[in-house]
C-alpha cells in the first residue's frame, strides 16, 4: 500500500520571473517558515508571484493544499485584482487560502474602522462618500479637532493623511503618512484636489474620516494573530504624522521591537483580543472562526483613557493582505493552525 502523500503548502509572495526562476527557501525572507513546515513534515514550496505569470502559478496552486498569502494591495503599481482572483479560483476548487480575498475584503480595508466605531476598541470615523460629502463635512469635524484622511485600502501610509485647521488662517496643515512627506499649508480647494484621486472608482470611490489620535507620539502596538489567538506583539513609534512646521520633513520612524505574546505589558490587550474583542469584530464582519485569516495584525493606537481605568486602545487598520514582518513566535502556532485547518477543510 502506497505511504499517504504528505501534506503540501505554497508560501506565495511577488517578484519577477528572475526570481521566480531561483527561488530557494533557504534564501527566502520565509526561510524560518519553511523550516518549520519542514519540520513538522509538511511539504513547503516558494509561489513566486507576478500577473504576468498569473496562469502558471495557478497551475501550481492547485496541486497544494494549502497556499500562504503575501501581497499589498498594490505591489509594483498594480492592484492585486488578478491574483485575487487567481484565490478565488484556487478556493473553489479546494485549497486552503490563508486569507480568502472576501475575508480581506471585510477586514482589510479601512471601511472595517466605520463598521467598529461603536465597540471598544473603535473612534469617532466616517465614511466618505464623494469628494462634494468631504468639502460639505470636513470642515465641520475639523472644528473638534484634527483629523486623518484614509483611502479605502492601502499599505504604507500610503493615502493617509493628517489635516488640522491652523488657528487665526483658513489654511489647513496637511501631512502625507508615506514616507518623506513634509507638512504643507495648504487652503481646502488644494486639500480637495489633493484628495479626489481617492474618489475614483478604482481606488475605491471613497474615504474614511477618522479622528486624530494625540497619543500616536507614544507609539502604535500590532497585535498578530494566529485566527483568534495572539500570537505576538509589535511596537513602534510611528512618526509619519507628527505635526510639524511647514517644509520640515517627519522624522524617520523607529524600530519596530517584536515580542512574544507573553510580553506582560500588553496582557490586558491580549485578553481583551482573545475574550471579547475578537468574537465582536467577527460577529460586525459576518465570518465564521473557519473565516479568520491564518495570520494577520490590528494595529492599535493609544487612546485617552478615562480617569481612574485601565489603558484603552483605538484601532487604527487591520493588516491581512500581506503580514510580514512578524514575530518568530508567530512561526510554530502558525503551522499548526495550518496543518489543523487543511485537515478540517478536506474533512
Amino acid at each position: 500500500m502506497a505511504a499517504p502523500r504528505p501534506m503540501s503548502v505554497a508560501l506565495l509572495y511577488p517578484g519577477d520571473r528572475a526570481a521566480r526562476e531561483r527561488s530557494d527557501p533557504a534564501e527566502s525572507r520565509f526561510a524560518a517558515l519553511f523550516a518549520a513546515f519542514a519540520a513538522a513534515g509538511v511539504a513547503a514550496e516558494p509561489a513566486v508571484y507576478h500577473d504576468d505569470f498569473a496562469d502558471e502559478v495557478a497551475a501550481q496552486l492547485r496541486r497544494v493544499d494549502a497556499v500562504l498569502v503575501w501581497c499589498n494591495p498594490i505591489e509594483g503599481g498594480r492592484r492585486r485584482d488578478r491574483l485575487d482572483a487567481v484565490l478565488r479560483e484556487v478556493a473553489q476548487a479546494g485549497v486552503l487560502v490563508s486569507s480568502h480575498p472576501d475575508t480581506i475584503l471585510r477586514l482589510g480595508t479601512k471601511d472595517v474602522l466605520v463598521e467598529v466605531r461603536d465597540l471598544p476598541f473603535g473612534s469617532d470615523a466616517v465614511r466618505v462618500e464623494s469628494l462634494d460629502q468631504l468639502a460639505a463635512g470636513l470642515p465641520d469635524r475639523l472644528r473638534a479637532g484634527a483629523r486623518v484622511l484614509k483611502q479605502y485600502r492601502g499599505h504604507s501610509g500610503i493615502g493617509v493623511w493628517r489635516v488640522e485647521h491652523v488657528e487665526g488662517s483658513p489654511l489647513l496643515r496637511v501631512r502625507h503618512a508615506q514616507r518623506g512627506s513634509e507638512e504643507e499649508r495648504i487652503d481646502l480647494p488644494a486639500l480637495l484636489q489633493r484628495m479626489a484621486p481617492y474618489f475614483e472608482p478604482a481606488n475605491g470611490g471613497h474615504m474614511i474620516d477618522q479622528a486624530w489620535q494625540p497619543r500616536l507620539v507614544d507609539g502604535m502596538v500590532r497585535a498578530y494573530l494566529v485566527e483568534d489567538r495572539v500570537t505576538g506583539f509589535g511596537h513602534q513609534a510611528i512618526n509619519a504624522l507628527y505635526p510639524a512646521r511647514p517644509g520640515e520633513a517627519a522624522p524617520a520612524p523607529g524600530p519596530r521591537l517584536y515580542h512574544d505574546a507573553e510580553l506582560p505589558q500588553f496582557q490586558g490587550l491580549r485578553r481583551l483580543l482573545e475574550t471579547q474583542w475578537i468574537g465582536q469584530l467577527r460577529e460586525r464582519a459576518g465570518l465564521t472562526r473557519a473565516e479568520l485569516p491564518l495570520l494577520w495584525d490590528c494595529d492599535f493606537m493609544f487612546g485617552e483613557p478615562a480617569a481612574g481605568h485601565a489603558e484603552r486602545f483605538v484601532l487604527c487598520e487591520i493588516n491581512v493582505s500581506s503580514v510580514s514582518p512578524f514575530p518568530p513566535s508567530c512561526i510554530e502556532p502558525l503551522v499548526r493552525a495550518v496543518m489543523a485547518r487543511v485537515a478540517l477543510h478536506a474533512a
